[in-house]
C-alpha cells in the first residue's frame, strides 16, 4: 500500500519527541507507530543545507529513495526524514542504502 504525506506541524513534532531515531552522515530518520491505517511520510530540509536549489535537491533525492521501498513496512508508521548537508552531494542509491539500514534497525521493514 502506498503511503501518504505528513503535513501538520504537530505530526512532525510528535515523531520528533515520541519516535525512535536513527542518524547517519546524510539522513536522519524518525519513526513512530500510528493508528491511522496507513504509513505517512514527511521530509524536511533546514536552511543549514543551503539555498532553495540545494534543499529541493535533498528532498527530491530522499523522495526518490523512499519510492523504492514504499509499501514494504511491517505496520503503520509516521516517518520523518531530515536531510543533512551531505544529502545534496550524494546519489539516490547511497541515500536508499542508508534509509533501508535505518528503517531495518528501527524494525519497520519486512
Amino acid at each position: 500500500m502506498k503511503s501518504s504525506t505528513l503535513r501538520e506541524n504537530k505530526d512532525f513534532r510528535r515523531a520528533y519527541y515520541r519516535g525512535k531515531c536513527e542518524a547517519s552522515a546524510c539522513l536522519v530518520t524518525y519513526l513512530l507507530k500510528n493508528n491511522e491505517g496507513e504509513t505517512r511520510v514527511g521530509i524536511t530540509s533546514g536552511k543549514k543545507i543551503g539555498g532553495a536549489v540545494q534543499r529541493n535537491r535533498a528532498r527530491r533525492v530522499i523522495r526518490a529513495a523512499f519510492a523504492e521501498i514504499d509499501g514494504t513496512f511491517t505496520g503503520n508508521y509516521d516517518i520523518v526524514f531530515v536531510a543533512r548537508t551531505r544529502t545534496t552531494q550524494v546519489k539516490t542509491q547511497r541515500v536508499l542504502d542508508e534509509m533501508r539500514a535505518q528503517l531495518n534497525n528501527l524494525g519497520a521493514l519486512k
